[in-house]
């Protein structure tokens, strides 16, 4: 079933089908074909039990936040904090837009979030001062990858419930690889600014204006230490978390900062309403299928002929990481998760990789996934907010892509990584 579900699945794709509907009408086609329409059944009823989850309620709190944030004008004191620490250097906006991607990580948790309120913010930006529009599009989308890295994150959130795992561990987990993510692109971006001679700002801040822009930007920075500090700490759960996030974005936009004003609210519900019921949609018919999948016994199959193609878990990681690439480009993180990670990550740990470990190789990689040409989500919705062709996007990101497959192996073969931090919090063995 799973050799034909991915050609079957990506048919439904290209004459446009919603990925939701391509991930139930896959496998509900295949099990018609294959006499077993009781397994039907089961399969649409598991759609509303994979939703019905309380550590899931996380991701819509969290899209709440980020949109009050963002809509409270948070997103711009952070964009222009990190403009009076790097806006002076060569390439100057270009390093900001990877740095404010860093700091909006810690609010949003979404790499969509991030493309589209930084995009609209700093791609109009970048080509008044003479970057190519196709450029800020790209390093837009580049580093926006950070965003599901960098804690609080909503796929390893996802993760987490599918495997069992702890979320603070996997949140833990991700700080060191989302910087290394963000410093590979700076140095990147560096190197090409003195090969290509890109525009340098034209005053460097003064220690003064930088104070002050610190002090705009702190209640904005708060929120992760919030967040992060209230889970390890044990006073509330991941979900309360971001529930709290949200009551703390609402204080601040109404009451510090003054930005947000009630006939705003009912607009800001929908529109997170909206992507959480898109988010969680996925994750129920992702959880549907993977419940089909465990009673055709395919997971079992798959090990065997994955331990068949080498004993080696070094080779063996390295043709998993190709694997996942290659899924990446065609499949948002959060649904190829659920369907691949309760198949591959047994494997894994049975071979002696740590389970936190493998969760971040795999969520690192297929968030990278979501800027990789030919149908990464990220270079759409750069595409929308910049007005540039997918096709220029793609061919000009490279350069960032392969600074990020060189993170994803790092990660992948240095352990100690990812795996220092939760181990010295005691959240990791």
């Amino acid at each position: 079933m799973l050799v034909w579900f991915l050609p079957v699945f990506l048919v439904f794709l290209m004459i446009g089908l919603p990925v939701f509907f391509g991930l139930l009408a896959a496998p509900g086609i295949l099990l018609w074909l294959n006499g077993q329409e009781k397994d039907i059944t089961l399969l649409y009823r598991n759609v509303y039990n994979g939703m019905d989850s309380f550590p899931l309620m996380a991701i819509p709190f969290f899209m709440l936040a980020g949109e009050l944030m963002n809509k409270g004008g948070i997103t711009m004191r952070l964009v222009e904090f990190a403009q009076a620490l790097m806006g002076h250097l060569r390439g100057g906006l270009a390093h900001v837009n990877v740095l404010s991607s860093m700091l909006f990580a810690g609010l949003s948790g979404s790499a969509v979030a991030d493309t589209s309120a930084l995009g609209s913010m700093l791609i109009p930006a970048m080509e008044k001062q003479g970057y190519t529009r196709k450029f800020a599009a790209a390093i837009t989308a580049a580093s926006s990858v950070i965003g599901p890295i960098i804690p609080p994150s909503g796929i390893m959130i996802i993760y987490a419930y599918v495997m069992g795992e702890s979320v603070a561990a996997l949140f833990l987990a991700g700080i060191v690889p989302g910087a290394m993510i963000g410093i590979g692109l700076m140095l990147m971006i560096k190197f090409m600014a003195n090969k290509y001679d890109f525009p340098v700002a034209s005053r460097k801040y003064t220690w003064g204006e930088r104070g002050q822009a610190s002090l705009k930007a702190f209640w904005p920075l708060l929120t992760p230490v919030i967040i992060l500090g209230g889970i390890l700490v044990g006073i509330f759960t991941p979900t309360e978390a971001a529930a709290v996030a949200v009551a703390y974005a609402l204080f601040i936009g109404f009451f510090v900062l003054r930005t947000l004003t009630v006939s705003e609210v009912p607009g800001i519900l929908i529109r997170s309403g909206t992507t959480s019921a898109v988010v969680l949609l996925l994750v129920g018919a992702a959880m549907a299928f993977k419940t089909v999948v465990s009673l055709s016994h395919a997971p079992e199959q798959m090990a065997t002929f994955i331990l068949s193609l080498s004993d080696n878990p070094l080779m063996l990681l390295f043709l998993i990481n190709l694997l996942l690439f290659a899924v990446g480009m065609f499949l948002d993180a959060g649904p190829a998760i659920i369907i691949l990670g309760p198949i591959l990550g047994p494997i894994f740990i049975n071979l002696g990789v740590d389970p936190i470990h493998f969760a971040i190789i795999m969520s690192v990689n297929l968030t990278v996934g979501l800027a990789t040409p030919p149908m990464g989500l990220i270079l759409f919705v750069a595409s929308a907010v910049s007005g540039e062709k997918v096709e220029a996007i793609s061919k000009a990101i490279l350069p960032f892509l392969a600074v990020e497959v060189i993170v994803i192996f790092l990660i992948t073969y240095v352990p100690a990584i990812s795996m220092t931090i939760p181990r010295l919090t005691g959240f990791a063995n």
